[in-house]
């Protein structure tokens, strides 16, 4: 005779313990794949719907800001950047209003030097074997670790480096990969000024890019003390303006908020957003801080995606999806 015959309350109780426990454990449970606006599941690795999602999850991220602004301000007008220590004290730094909230859809992983020095790359395996890799590093300051290893990870790269307070790249470059590199003492700047009696010479990104014969950049670095503000705006204006897409896939940039207020921030913050890019990386400098005591935590480094256009990191290729894995 089967045990629940020979004991049915038993067998109850334990039918009935059973089915409470599954019950309770039931919110637990892995949740369900996400689901498109249809409730249709996202695709796991199909990158315009990763890219689709990860942008329904920014735009989240932009309302939030809003909120976060009337709560402190109640207008962006009364915003500072870095509160000070006085009663009653705002717990937030200007860092809470522009988190790194976008999703690269493909792997990320630092570049470079450990503290200051290396950077976030989203999808390096996209230009792994990628003929036409172009790379433009602004700010070398006699280190290239880098770029060491975005030579050392490619086949193909070439880069271009631009410093006018150095002579050349740092000595992480091997003298294997000199042919891969290309060095030049200007300054980047939001106007050229590269006439005879000009030391040093400054030329905007595009007159670079016209230089060199490019029409795209796959990944920009740009460093450069401040100046990103300027430069920046000289470059993205005129995009924005004929609604081309920026030329190049992704950026990586310090940023060094001096002498600015919020409202000035946020409006250069808001023009790069409206030009497609996507911060999905973001690394205070916390080296520089504690080396300035008492001072703010007003340099910090982010990685953008760029979203618009039909760059390597946000369009496959024919042969893509085979090509980086090889």
């Amino acid at each position: 005779m089967a045990v629940w015959q020979r004991h049915p309350r038993y067998s109850l109780f334990i039918f009935v313990t059973l089915a409470l426990t599954f019950y309770l454990l039931g919110p637990y449970q892995s949740s369900p794949p996400p689901t498109t606006a249809g409730g249709r599941a996202w695709p796991a690795h199909d990158l315009p719907n990763r890219l689709a999602r990860s942008e329904h999850i920014y735009q989240k991220l932009l309302q939030d800001r809003k909120g976060l602004i009337k709560k402190w301000g109640p207008t962006v007008k009364d915003i500072q950047l870095f509160p000070p220590n006085v009663s009653p004290w705002p717990a937030y730094t200007v860092w809470d209003f522009f988190p790194a909230a976008y999703n690269c859809p493909h792997e990320v992983q630092r570049l470079g030097a450990l503290g200051d020095g290396g950077k976030w790359v989203c999808g390096l395996s996209r230009v792994e074997h990628k003929p036409d890799c172009i790379v433009y590093s602004f700010g070398i300051n006699y280190e290239s670790s880098f770029e060491a290893e975005i030579l050392g990870n490619t086949q193909e790269c070439q880069i271009w480096g631009y410093d006018f307070s150095v002579k050349s790249f740092g000595p992480q470059i091997p003298s294997t990969q000199a042919s891969r590199t290309h060095f030049h003492p200007y300054g980047l700047a939001g106007k050229d000024s590269h006439g005879p009696g000009d030391d040093p010479k400054m030329y905007t990104l595009e007159s670079l890019m016209k230089m060199n014969g490019h029409t795209h950049i796959d990944i920009l670095k740009i460093d450069i003390e401040r100046w990103e503000f300027e430069t920046l705006t000289a470059l993205i204006k005129p995009y924005l303006a004929s609604g081309r897409p920026l030329p190049f896939g992704q950026l990586q940039l310090e940023v060094h908020i001096w002498n600015m207020n919020f409202q000035e921030y946020l409006v250069w913050w808001e023009m790069l957003e409206a030009a497609g890019l996507r911060p999905f990386w973001t690394e205070p400098n916390l080296v520089y801080q504690n080396y300035n005591v008492g001072g703010s935590t007003d340099l910090a480094e982010y990685s953008f995606l760029n979203i618009k256009g039909s760059n390597v990191f946000i369009k496959d290729s024919p042969d893509h999806s085979h090509h980086h894995h090889d």
